[in-house]
């Protein structure tokens, strides 16, 4: 299982998608442990099964133990910070941002690895759940740090594509598992 093995379930209206990721793979714009545990990062976050079976597949010969939990750690709690943020910044009710969080979040200031990482997993994971005040927050710690806009970029990058490789891929095979009715 691999990156290889993704590409070749994608069908040629995706070959756009395909092209992205191989590209991405190849990418030099992050050290392995950044750019590989952002790919796992995102690949978690989507959900899909054989994305997550695939990405962990090709990471693990990337990265540490440590940098795996890492990566996992931060689709986790980005799972749990994305929907609560996004909650108080679009709420009409502006209270509720003022009130505190009461979740537990230790990992983000505790995560293993470089702060800086686990804050360029978090910054994708949060593109693809669409937290904008996440996404402010991490690309703020990230600028601090001495990332640039291409570096951050590229870790969106990698958040867009595996996002739309699950979503080629489940859908395809719910077309093919009768789940979607054909167009008559």
């Amino acid at each position: 299982m691999s990156i290889d093995v993704l590409k070749s379930q994608l069908p040629d209206y995706a070959k756009d998608v395909k092209l992205n990721l191989s590209n991405l793979v190849n990418d030099e714009g992050l050290n392995d442990q950044q750019k590989w545990g952002t790919f796992l990062a995102c690949a978690l976050a989507t959900g899909q099964v054989d994305v997550i079976a695939n990405i962990t597949a090709e990471a693990s010969s990337h990265l540490s133990a440590e940098a795996q939990t890492a990566a996992k750690a931060a689709a986790a709690i980005m799972a749990q910070n994305n929907v609560y943020y996004r909650f108080t910044h679009l709420a009409t009710n502006k209270e509720y941002a003022t009130l505190p969080a009461k979740l537990r979040m230790n990992v983000i200031g505790n995560p293993g690895i470089e702060k800086e990482d686990f804050e360029l997993f978090s910054l994708a994971v949060s593109a693809i759940n669409a937290c904008g005040m996440c996404i402010d927050a991490h690309e703020a710690v990230l600028k601090k740090a001495g990332f640039g806009a291409e570096s951050i970029q590229t870790a969106v990058r990698i958040a867009a594509t595996v996002q739309a490789v699950a979503s080629v891929i489940a859908g395809e095979q719910a077309m093919a598992q009768g789940d979607v009715a054909q167009a008559a």
